[in-house]
């Protein structure tokens, strides 16, 4: 089976924003959460966006005024960033979010890890890392928001099957597959070849993490935690460092 990165890199990366429905709409979808949910910057106060795609908070992040570090292993979704016109001043870097300290030069106001990232870690152990370094990193009074799909609940039957967009010449589904800590998602892409359609099929492992863990693993590391409800049918956890 391939690796997160792989499956992204050789498979999702290339249609990620056809996926999310076009640059500009998922870009609006990301301000409206940030506008309901996000705090406001202070005076040159950084962000770290761990997972950040093709930039649908990083973009609205920085244009309220934070200073934002984009952080992804898929250097293809990176470059949307980049190259987007206007451009916007974010610092983007490829690499795994779990070595996002390496990075930092200031201690960041906000930290998020959205659209079911935390998902893709190895095992529980990692996010357990990964909370642990966020809550050590925040400046006092800072904020660490995550959002991801609850999965401890199976589906079953033809609800396995879940339609993701489509349109005349493309088409993408997902199936899962449940184990007792992992979901596997294969993700089936129907794209159309003149008269012909050519499918390709490739699948990668999410952890099932339970919401309650989530958030006791939030307070273990000395964070205030409020559960909310996130984008798309995910959980999202607001988690606040201590002044």
């Amino acid at each position: 089976m391939p690796s997160v990165i792989d499956h992204y890199d050789n498979h999702l990366a290339p249609i990620y924003v056809w996926m999310a429905g076009g640059l500009e709409a998922a870009i609006a979808r990301g301000r409206a959460e940030i506008e309901a949910a996000f705090p406001r910057p202070g005076p040159a106060q950084c962000a770290i966006d761990l997972g950040a795609g093709f930039g649908m908070h990083a973009i609205p992040l920085a244009d309220i005024g934070y200073s934002v570090t984009a952080i992804d292993t898929s250097g293809t979704l990176l470059e949307v960033i980049k190259n987007r016109v206007p451009p916007t001043p974010i610092m983007t870097v490829q690499d795994d979010l779990l070595s996002f300290k390496k990075h930092l030069n200031v201690r960041p106001a906000l930290v998020i890890c959205m659209g079911d990232t935390l998902t893709h870690l190895p095992g529980p152990q990692s996010v357990e890392q990964l909370v642990e370094d966020v809550a050590d990193a925040l400046i006092h009074g800072g904020t660490f928001i995550v959002s991801f799909r609850d999965y401890s609940t199976p589906l079953i039957g033809e609800k396995r099957f879940i339609p993701v967009r489509s349109d005349p010449d493309r088409i993408l589904t997902c199936f899962v597959e449940y184990e007792d800590q992992a979901v596997t998602v294969h993700d089936i892409l129907h794209e159309r070849n003149g008269a012909q359609w050519i499918q390709r099929v490739s699948a990668y492992r999410k952890l099932r993490l339970s919401p309650d863990w989530v958030m006791l693993v939030l307070e273990a590391k000395g964070l205030q935690v409020t559960r909310e409800q996130g984008a798309s049918g995910m959980v999202r956890l607001v988690a606040k460092r201590s002044r």
